[in-house]
């Protein structure tokens, strides 16, 4: 009976965890040498050297 309801116990609560894990949609975003990222369009563009 008790190891049932730990059963039950832990297998309602993996849903919790897996929603409680950081999400995927936001990634780091890297560019070529030479290039910055435009903030406004959120794309790679040439960087101005003077």
């Amino acid at each position: 009976m008790v190891r049932t309801i730990l059963t039950a116990a832990i297998l309602s609560a993996l849903p919790i965890l897996a929603v409680a894990e950081c999400g995927h949609e936001r990634q780091a975003m890297s560019c070529a040498e030479g290039m910055v990222l435009d903030q406004e369009t959120g794309t790679c563009v040439a960087s101005a050297t003077s």
